[in-house]
């Protein structure tokens, strides 16, 4: 394709961008099965749903973000998913979330600070309802702070460990990533 030619992210008013190591190595933790139903919490520019979405036949996606624009960028990114029905994007806060899956395989968040700024006994509850049994919530945080790590840590832990999950951390050293995964 010539340098001219527009590609199909700028036609549509988005730039061409690559999916950051950083989430690809979290949807890889995730072992996404082909149909699997899984909630995203502050979906933003859409790359973790995306990169979900491609691994899905007959599962789906619910992103939710607080942003308009967080939302209109991962609909834009994950077009071709909305279209096919297996991507759902709406901007909602977890809080006032209604989850309109029964029953969820896995929840992903990526940098959502709810879990370790301050209490979410509310929305750990909605979460430990919703996800089946074996099933989990995975939250990562970006960890290029490492005096920040231990403070995320031990609250996101202990808010899901509160909400009646178990909880084991992994980590990655490049990129600098947490993982803090409830299993229920």
């Amino acid at each position: 394709m010539p340098d001219s030619a527009p590609t199909v992210w700028q036609s549509v008013g988005m730039s061409l961008q690559t999916m950051p190591p950083r989430i690809r190595w979290a949807v890889d933790m995730m072992d996404i099965q082909p149909s699997d139903h899984v909630l995203e919490i502050g979906c933003g520019p859409g790359f973790g749903a995306e990169a979900i979405c491609e691994r899905l036949e007959t599962g789906k996606v619910f992103a939710i973000d607080r942003s308009e624009s967080g939302v209109d960028r991962t609909k834009r990114r994950g077009q071709r998913f909305v279209d096919s029905g297996r991507l759902t994007v709406r901007q909602i806060d977890l809080a006032t979330l209604r989850v309109p899956v029964k029953r969820l395989n896995k929840v992903f968040a990526f940098n959502v600070n709810l879990f370790w700024i301050r209490s979410c006994a509310d929305e750990v509850a909605l979460l430990h309802e919703r996800v089946l049994p074996g099933g989990a919530v995975y939250l990562f945080f970006d960890a290029n702070r490492p005096e920040l790590v231990p403070n995320i840590v031990r609250k996101a832990s202990a808010s899901l460990q509160e909400g009646g999950f178990r909880v084991s951390v992994v980590d990655q050293k490049a990129p600098p990533v947490v993982g803090i995964i409830g299993r229920r």
